[in-house]
């Protein structure tokens, strides 16, 4: 039985990965995912060759490691966001400038320029797990709004919604004004569709 060797972390090497990985955001969204070399990754995070292998064994690994990266650094942004938030309506609007905030100053809209089927490749990778995650991080928004609308929200639904519409912005940016008007555009629609099953 062949087995993977266990490479060991410590703080120094979980810096190089660090070092590494935002390396591989910068040639990537530099010159696309096909013409990344790890001779360009290593220039730009000051190290050797040497040291790259010693932490990725090709460049498939590496760009595996960064969606991992990039899936989980949303996902961690996401809950300290919220985390600080325990009232149903604070939390919910904390939501929607951690939206508004990804909007403007993420990097997906410039991935999927440089990049188009490996950005479409990770959003499609993400996509599911990313609405489970929405669905956690806003439990006791879904609980205060069928507690005051005596109706059990479709959470997974909203949720995909929600993902969707940061899609959708990659592709179409809405206006600045527009975004700031979603907290109320979607509290509206949700108590238009509890009020239409009356």
């Amino acid at each position: 039985m062949i087995t993977t060797p266990v490479r060991r972390r410590n703080k120094r090497s979980e810096h190089t990965i660090q070092t590494i990985l935002a390396a591989a955001e910068v040639v990537i969204l530099e010159s696309g995912v096909e013409r990344v070399s790890i001779l360009d990754v290593c220039n730009q995070a000051g190290i050797s060759r040497g040291t790259f292998y010693r932490y990725f064994s090709s460049q498939d690994e590496l760009l595996e490691a960064f969606s991992r990266h990039k899936r989980d650094r949303f996902h961690e942004s996401l809950f300290e966001a919220l985390d600080p938030y325990k009232d149903p309506d604070d939390r919910f609007d904390a939501l929607i400038r951690y939206m508004d905030n990804y909007l403007q100053v993420g990097q997906a809209r410039k991935l999927l320029m440089v990049a188009p089927d490996y950005a479409i490749g990770w959003l499609h990778r993400i996509f599911h797990d990313s609405v489970s995650r929405f669905q956690n991080e806003l439990a006791i928004v879904f609980d205060a709004w069928d507690e005051r609308a005596n109706i059990k929200i479709d959470r997974e639904l909203v949720c995909e919604l929600l993902i969707r519409y940061i899609l959708s912005e990659q592709l179409v940016p809405s206006t600045k004004q527009a975004r700031k008007a979603l907290p109320s555009r979607i509290r509206r629609l949700l108590m238009a569709l509890v009020k239409s099953r009356d």
